[in-house]
This record gives C-alpha cells, structure tokens and sequence, in this order.
C-alpha cells in the first residue's frame, strides 16, 4: 500500500475518534455544571489544559467562560482540534482515498461534516439543545466506526484505520481522567464528598463507561473507576484494551510475530502496552495519578511519531559529495 494512502486512512480514522471525545469532554463537563458548585473557569479551563490548547485559545479569547471553551472546542475554524476541524480533516482525507475505502464510509463522512457545517454556521441549534447536539458527534463517530467494519475488508486499509481510532482512544482516555484532576486540584475538600462520586460518575458516562463498571464493580470507587478505565483488558475504551488491539493492527501491517518486532513503532508500542500489563493501579495511584496519564500521553506521541517514521515520512535523499575538480 502506498505511505500516502496509509496516512490517510490512519487519520481519517483518528479525526473522527478526536471528534467524538472532544464532544465527550464538553458533554460530561454540561452535566458536570448541573450538580458542581464551582467557578466557571475552574470547570471549563481543564478542557483547553488537557486537550493542550491553551495557548492557542488564549490567543482568540480572554477568559474561560462556557461559552468561549465550547466555540473554541467545537466551531473555531482556526482551531485544529474542533470538532468542525475534525469533520473536515476527515472529510478531505476520506475523499482522497476514495478508491480504497467503501462509498458507505464516504457518504457517512460526508454526512457528519454537513451536520457539524450546518449547526456552526446554520440556526446554532446548539445553543438550545447542546447535549443532542453532542450526541449526535458521537454517534455520528459510532455510525463510521460500525460501517466501516462492516463494509471494508479487514485487509491492511482496515488495519490502519484500526490502529489510528485506537491509538487516539487511548489517548483521549488518559486525557478524560486528567480534566477530573484538574478540576479536584483548586480544592481537595470534594474527595470523598458526594460532589467527588457525582464526578466519577460523570467521568464513567463520558467514556460510555457507566453501565460496563457498575455491572463489574458496583459502587463508585475512585480507585476501580481508574482501574477500568485504564487496565481493563475487555472494556474498548480502557487504554490497555486499545494498546493490545492497536498493537495487533500493527504486527498485522509489518507481518511481524506478536512478541517481537520489526521495526521502532512495533517496539514503541510493545513497550508501551508491557508497561500497562505489568503495573498494578495501587503503583498508579502511589505515583499520581496526573503523573502517570501525563506520561503516557508522552509515550503516545512517541508512538505516533515512530509510526510517521517508520511508515510515512518520505525517504532521506543521501547527499552526493561534491567533487573538487583540480587544475593543472
């Protein structure tokens, strides 16, 4: 497969996956505002701190209200992570791999960046009724992601638009339980309050994750809730269920063996999924939660950058040593 066509595919799918958790951000902190008495600032700052934005919000906007972190999250066209960004990222690479991916994809791509088109720049249905409109970003993610199993065969095409969807996931995982950090950290007198547990809960429901982890572990428990999300092996949005399916993806595109690798993304990923195998969340919690998504989102981007190596970047032109001509 051409490097230009993987590269596609694997952002597309990203894109997308950015898309939808950017709507999951916004949404958990809307239900958040219903029950948590604090600042707006303090609710709304995390996003653009997690999301790593805040410079360029910044730049646009003077203060962190509801309103500006949600225009700047979800319509501005100069932010390249909004959700109008994603949908149109996406729609151009899925147009430019037209030929590889089924029409079904397209048109689902095409279909969700109009609706997005249409509520930044239409009758802003948003401002009435945020939560269906956030909704539907995320199904509209759920919709491509569904098609997209059921319409393309499950060849190396698939396989990287598996590995960008998980790989962003993952990610995006970290990056949930770390907007719940910063909004304890201006005051820790929430922990262990029933404002703390309404925020775990939250928390859950914006990874999807409600239902999966009461019907494991029942009660809200801080330190479960962790746990499932980033260590479980079967739920699809814990951070060790993606490494270990991306991983898959991965050894699927090289045709490496499991347990060894072939080139510096396989062995990136590899060390980075045996990290998350061996570690118990008691070391988790022990070095700080914070620190601990922190790193890995790091360690995510050295992912994505040895896979840009590896995979995509144009090849080094080795340069021609100039001969000196010497005269008689």
């Amino acid at each position: 497969m051409l490097s230009r066509v993987a590269d596609a595919i694997y952002w597309l799918n990203r894109y997308i996956e950015r898309a939808e958790n950017i709507a999951r951000f916004i949404d958990v902190n809307l239900h958040l505002m219903l029950d948590l008495p604090v600042a707006d600032e303090q609710q709304w700052a995390p996003l653009i701190k997690t999301t790593g934005d805040a410079e360029r919000f910044e730049e646009h906007f003077q203060t962190y209200t509801r309103d500006n972190v949600i225009e700047f999250l979800t319509f501005d066209p100069d932010n390249p992570n909004s959700i109008l960004r994603c949908f149109h990222t996406a729609r151009e690479n899925a147009r430019s791999v037209r030929e590889v991916i089924s029409s079904e994809m397209w048109e689902q791509v095409n279909r969700s960046f109009l609706m997005v088109r249409a509520a930044a720049y239409g009758e802003r249905m948003i401002d009435a009724e945020p939560h269906a409109f956030f909704t539907d970003v995320k199904t509209a993610s759920h919709l491509f992601s569904g098609i997209t199993d059921v319409t393309m065969s499950h060849g190396e095409a698939w396989h990287w638009g598996r590995l960008g969807r998980l790989l962003e996931r993952a990610d995006k995982t970290t990056r949930i339980l770390d907007v719940k950090y910063f909004i304890l950290l201006p005051d820790v007198t929430y922990v262990g309050t029933p404002f703390d547990n309404i925020q775990w809960s939250a928390l859950l429901r914006s990874a999807s994750a409600l239902e999966m982890y009461r019907k494991r572990y029942g009660g809200i428990d801080p330190t479960l809730v962790a746990e499932f999300l980033l260590l479980d092996r079967e739920f699809p949005r814990a951070v060790r269920y993606c490494l270990t399916e991306a991983e898959e993806s991965l050894h699927a595109i090289s045709g490496s063996a499991r347990g060894t690798f072939a080139n510096l993304a396989e062995q990136r990923i590899g060390r980075v999924r045996a990290d998350l195998d061996y570690v118990s969340i008691d070391e988790v919690i022990s070095s700080g939660l914070h620190e601990f998504c922190d790193g890995f989102q790091a360690k995510f981007n050295d992912v994505g950058e040895a896979i840009y190596q590896t995979f995509f970047a144009p090849p080094a032109v080795p340069s021609v040593p100039s001969q000196r001509q010497e005269t008689a």
